[in-house]
């Protein structure tokens, strides 16, 4: 198992790939069974899942058979249903409403700690810095920026603005400021590099129905990878970015694979029903 793919990483990968379909909670023991294909040990599953407790995440629950399970927080639903946006949109490609949105935050002396965790979520969000306190996004993320903030109980200190680039730089020179484009081409091309081969081996066998087992693994394996990406490049338009910007050609990848391989995945989760 890669660096990146963490088994608490994987385990919330899982979630919201097929977790959130299940009509109840998912026993630990399924949980073990699922993540062992991508190399996830039995403790390892026992001890992320604790953490994703204590974080509000996950929620303790009985299925109906008796056994100890885990299912979704309604702030875990949320902010899968949020992500469900970026992970399975065009994101990469800039296809998305015009304008940006603006967050200017003020926070007192006397809780200054929360400076660094509105910088950080913004961040994480795929905002960018405009100036000294004023960060930016294209404006297709406000909504999930709002619950982000109301969720950490931040929303208090932060004011949002939409609005349109009016100079004086060009708005492509702009971007370039805002976002470090450098480095997320380098992650877009980190993921072609580990998950175009895969792809490309799949579609070299043909018709033939995908093993569930190895499916899953791959597609559980890319999702993990992806998911990351639509945060970091927040789907800038595609008329301001770098020529032969790797983004369009990450997000074809990972929608072909997700084309190829989700369902035959779920075959391996529920092979009952699926």
């Amino acid at each position: 198992m890669s660096e990146q793919h963490t088994p608490r990483s994987l385990i919330v990968t899982f979630y919201g790939a097929y977790g959130r379909a299940a009509p109840g909670p998912v026993p630990v023991a399924e949980l073990v069974r699922l993540l062992a294909p991508a190399g996830v040990d039995a403790p390892s599953v026992r001890s992320s899942v604790s953490r994703l407790k204590r974080r509000g995440l996950l929620v303790p629950a009985r299925t109906e058979a008796g056994a100890a399970g885990y299912a979704l927080s309604p702030d875990a639903r949320q902010l899968l249903d949020d992500g469900d946006r970026r992970i399975y949109g065009t994101t990469a490609a800039g296809a998305r409403e015009g304008g940006w949105v603006l967050a200017v935050f003020s926070v007192p002396e006397a809780e200054r700690h929360k400076r660094h965790v509105l910088r950080s979520r913004l961040a994480g969000l795929g905002f960018g810095t405009a100036a000294p306190g004023v960060w930016i996004a294209p404006a297709h993320l406000y909504e999930e920026t709002r619950h982000t903030l109301e969720r950490l109980q931040l929303s208090s200190y932060v004011d949002l603005f939409r609005g349109e680039h009016l100079g004086f730089a060009a708005t492509a020179e702009a971007v370039a400021r805002w976002w470090d484009l450098a480095a997320l081409a380098k992650q877009h091309e980190a993921f072609l590099d580990r998950h175009e081969p895969v792809l490309r081996s799949w579609q070299a066998r043909g018709d033939a129905p995908p093993a569930p087992e190895e499916a899953y693994r791959d597609y559980l394996l890319a999702l993990d990878s992806w998911r990351q990406l639509p945060y970091a490049d927040p789907g800038l338009p595609a008329d301001l970015l770098p020529r032969n910007w790797p983004g369009a050609r990450s997000a074809a990848v990972f929608a072909a694979l997700d084309g190829l391989l989700r369902q035959a995945g779920a075959r391996f989760v529920s092979p009952d029903t699926a």
